[in-house]
C-alpha cells in the first residue's frame, strides 16, 4: 500500500467526513446526500453532493496548495474557454481532524473519456486541441508559475532528470538503456523559447469528459499553471 493511500485511510477521507465538513461549514447544504464519485482521482478524493455539486478533499499535503489556486483562477479562465471546466462554489477550512483546505464545485455531467465512448477520434482530438490552444492564449499575467503546487508541470525537464535516470538504470536488461538515455538527453536539450502560457498540466483520459460521443468538458486543474505548453502534449 502506498504511503499516500495509507494516509488517506488514516485520516478517514470518506463520504462521512465530507458530509460533516459540509454540514458544519456550509449548513445550507447539510441535508444533501453525499456519495463517493466514481472513478476517484489521486490528488483529491471527490464526493457528489446532491445533484449539482461535488466536494473535493486533497489526499495529501503536497496537493493542498491546489485548492487556493483553483479557487482563484478557474472562475477567471472559464469564460474564455470553449468547453466547461470546474466552477468553484465555496472553499472550506481544515476541521474535524482533516488538516487541509477543501473545495465545493459545480457538478459537470459526462463520462470519463474511453475509446469506446468516443464516436469520432479525429473530432475528439480536434476539440481537445482547440481547447488547449484557447487556454494557451488566455492572458497569463500573474498566473501561477511552475512549482510544488503543480509538481513543476510546464517547467524544464531537468526537474525530473535524477528520477528519470534512476528509472532507466533500474530497467537495464529490460529496455535499450542507451537508446532511452539518448532520447532523454535530446529532450533535455530541447528548450521552450516562447513566453510562458497557461497549461492544464494533466491532460489524461480521467480528466476529459464525454457526452454523446463528444468531448464535453475538461476537469481537474490541480496541476495547472503558467509555463511551457509542451507539457500538455503528454496526453495519456
Amino acid at each position: 500500500m502506498s504511503e499516500e493511500k495509507m494516509h488517506v485511510e488514516e485520516v478517514g477521507i470518506d463520504a462521512a467526513l465530507a458530509k460533516r465538513l459540509l454540514a458544519t461549514q456550509f449548513p445550507k447544504w447539510a441535508d444533501l446526500p453525499i456519495t463517493s464519485a466514481v472513478p476517484q482521482g489521486w490528488d483529491n478524493r471527490t464526493f457528489r453532493s446532491g445533484e449539482h455539486m461535488t466536494v473535493r478533499l486533497p489526499s495529501a499535503d503536497r496537493y493542498a496548495a491546489q485548492v487556493e489556486k483553483e479557487y482563484r483562477w478557474l472562475l477567471r479562465l472559464a469564460p474564455h474557454l470553449p468547453l466547461p471546466i470546474p466552477v468553484p462554489l465555496a472553499r472550506g477550512a481544515p476541521a474535524d481532524g482533516y488538516q487541509w483546505p477543501w473545495s465545493v464545485y459545480r457538478w459537470i455531467e459526462g463520462d470519463t473519456a474511453t475509446v469506446g465512448r468516443i464516436d469520432d477520434p479525429r473530432r475528439f482530438a480536434t476539440a481537445l486541441a482547440r481547447f488547449l490552444t484557447v487556454l494557451q492564449r488566455i492572458d497569463p499575467t500573474d498566473g501561477p508559475p511552475l512549482g510544488r503546487h503543480n509538481l513543476f508541470r510546464g517547467g524544464p525537464l531537468r526537474v525530473y532528470n535524477a528520477e528519470t535516470r534512476q528509472a532507466i538504470t533500474a530497467l537495464k536488461g529490460e529496455i535499450d538503456t542507451g537508446a532511452a538515455t539518448a532520447v532523454w538527453e535530446a529532450a533535455l536539450a530541447a528548450t521552450w523559447h516562447g513566453l510562458p502560457v497557461w497549461v492544464h498540466g494533466d491532460v489524461a483520459a480521467g480528466n476529459l469528459l464525454v457526452e454523446d460521443g463528444r468531448l464535453s468538458a475538461v476537469i481537474d486543474f490541480g496541476t495547472s499553471g503558467v509555463g511551457d505548453p509542451s507539457s500538455d502534449l503528454a496526453i495519456s
